[in-house]
């Protein structure tokens, strides 16, 4: 059983930074996989990032280049930094957890955090 708790949104303006954080409760957490999603107003939940448990990262091709996933097992926490924001990068970010190695969807992560939003303005 993993509880996830994410932090770190709010109003930013195009161009500016942010960071989100997900704090993870559970002694195994090392081993999920963990990835930020973002669902906008609308549209369907997409995967932002992802990380497995040896560091190996992949991105949408939308932040490619802006955004960094990153986690540290012995705190428990995942992180997100967000350069270059956009407009379009307005969402509510959710961080999630997954028993396979990796996974680019949805369906295959079993925890969720609540969600943080994110808006950027123009």
């Amino acid at each position: 059983q993993v509880q996830l708790v994410e932090s770190g949104g709010g109003l930013v303006q195009a161009g500016g930074s942010l960071r989100l954080s997900c704090a993870a409760s559970g002694r195994t957490f090392s081993s999920y996989g963990m990835g930020w999603f973002r669902q906008a107003p609308g549209k369907d939940r997409e995967l932002v990032a992802l990380i497995d448990s040896s560091g190996y990262v992949n991105y949408a091709d939308s932040v490619r280049g802006r955004f960094t996933i990153s986690r540290d097992n012995a705190k428990n926490t995942v992180g997100l930094q967000m350069n270059g924001l956009k407009p379009e990068d307005t969402a509510v970010y959710y961080c999630a957890a997954t028993s396979l190695r990796w996974s680019r969807l949805a369906a295959d992560y079993s925890y969720w955090g609540q969600g943080t939003q994110v808006t950027v303005s123009s």
